[in-house]
């Protein structure tokens, strides 16, 4: 996986990943309890990243238990910037009609992301 191409590609599949499951599988009851340190809706929603995660590492060469590793650590990072954010916009009582909420959700976005450049930086590491 050394060629620029597929360098490209792993970015791009993780961006669909995750616009995927943080926007058009992520349910009302997931959105809504995520807060809750422990909830499900939490834990199932950072676990279909995990999921989305595993078949995309796969493909681009790692181990089986390499790639299940890096979507297991994955899964427990997004489940921990989800709670982070949630739990600072209740606290802070702030709703989608306040400044604070989107400052909230962008640094909660590039969380996720400099997530995913970590993990690229790891597969590269790896082809090189």
């Amino acid at each position: 996986m050394t060629s620029i191409f597929n360098l490209s590609l792993f970015l791009i599949l993780f961006q669909i990943k995750h616009y995927l499951a943080d926007f058009q599988l992520q349910t009302g009851w997931m959105a809504a309890n995520k807060g809750r340190y422990g909830h499900p809706s939490g834990v199932l929603h950072a676990g279909l990243h995990g999921a989305f995660s595993l078949p995309i590492l796969l493909w681009f060469g790692l181990t089986w238990k390499f790639s299940l590793g890096l979507a297991i650590a994955e899964t427990v990072l997004h489940y921990h910037i989800d709670w982070a954010k949630s739990r600072a916009v209740r606290q802070n009582g702030v709703d989608d009609a306040d400044p604070r909420f989107w400052h909230y959700l962008g640094l909660d976005q590039a969380a996720h992301q400099l997530t995913y450049v970590a993990l690229f930086a790891i597969v590269a590491s790896r082809a090189a």
